[in-house]
């Protein structure tokens, strides 16, 4: 949300609106050329992936655009609540309009409507609004620490470049790879990812339903998950993937405690690159939390991948209170 000063309203000949459904377009060109304008590779959203967004909030309440004079969409931003006192806020200002205030104003605009949301928040509960920015934009690293905010995490966008087939996987005695089969994976699927998700920094725990709406999207393909089961036939296991029309995307890639250090990680990881090589993909990425305890940045190094993209995460807390994150890690 880059910008230097903090703005209660938009300047001058600006105006602020919800999102609507035909800004879809002009919103991905705007997420397009925000990457292009730190210099990185661009990556095409589509349509799918704000409206999958746009399904975990209320696009009249928690969605903005900023329009400039002349009509262009300068700026966005949408603000999700996770039910347990957390709240996610996620702003783009185009690099035509940096400098204006505008992503001054979208964080106002963010934490204004949180304060207001604050009281449905589960009694006791700490409530803290988050947000993400790029490690190099400093405009907005220095906007989020005037306004209370302290880093906290990092995550990275990885990549790797095939220019050679890549390597058969070798999986440990006792287990076996397979493809999810509709109709009979989906109850097993959510819950090896759940458990081991609820491992991660910051996991949220979602319902099947929601998992359900959030995986199974427009361009699921079930031969790109892939399930791996212990001799018992249940699953240990898990990678998640799909095509984009730049990359294979990996999803999620998770491994049930009891199952790391076993080289599962690594034998799902080189079967999604090698479904992405079928299908004559060369290029494969992810987004994983650099400082995780799974080691997973440290796997996907070693299998030749590298980080495009570092996001620099950033808290404030809203309201003091039992932290309902952590203890739904614990459970």
């Amino acid at each position: 949300m880059g910008s230097v000063r903090k703005r209660d309203s938009p300047p001058a000949g600006y105006t602020v609106r919800p999102a609507r459904h035909e800004d879809i377009p002009a919103i991905i060109t705007l997420l397009a050329e925000f990457d292009a304008g730190f210099g990185h590779e661009v990556v095409l959203w589509d349509a799918e992936d704000i409206e999958n967004d746009w399904r975990h909030l209320n696009p009249e309440t928690d969605t903005w655009v900023i329009v400039a004079p002349g009509g262009a969409l300068a700026a966005y931003a949408t603000l999700a609540d996770d039910g347990l006192g957390q709240f996610s806020a996620d702003g783009y200002v185009h690099p035509h309009w940096r400098g204006h205030g505008l992503g001054a104003h979208l964080l106002h605009l963010a934490g204004a409507r949180t304060r207001e949301m604050i009281a449905a928040a589960p009694a006791g509960a700490r409530v803290t609004l988050i947000t993400n920015v790029l490690i190099e934009d400093e405009a907005a690293r220095a906007l989020l620490v005037g306004a209370g905010f302290s880093l906290v995490r990092v995550f990275w966008r990885m990549r790797l470049e095939m220019t050679d087939p890549p390597p058969i996987p070798e999986w440990p005695a006792g287990v076996r790879v397979r493809t999810f089969e509709p109709g009979r994976d989906e109850r097993a699927t959510y819950q090896v990812i759940e458990t081991a998700f609820g491992d991660h920094w910051g996991h949220t725990p979602v319902t099947f339903e929601e998992w359900s709406v959030r995986m199974q999207r427009d361009s699921f393909d079930p031969s790109l998950w892939f399930l791996v089961e212990d001799d018992a036939g249940a699953l240990v296991a898990a990678a998640l993937c799909r095509m984009r029309p730049e990359e294979g995307w990996i999803n999620n890639l998770a491994t049930l405690r009891d199952w790391r250090r076993r080289g599962l990680g690594r034998s799902l990881l080189l079967t999604c690159f090698g479904a992405f090589w079928e299908r004559g993909q060369r290029k494969a990425a992810l987004g994983v939390d650099s400082q995780s305890l799974t080691g997973a940045a440290h796997l996907y190094e070693s299998a030749g991948m590298w980080p495009e993209m570092r996001l620099a995460t950033y808290e404030k807390e809203l309201r003091p209170g039992e932290n309902l994150v952590v203890r739904s890690l614990q459970e």
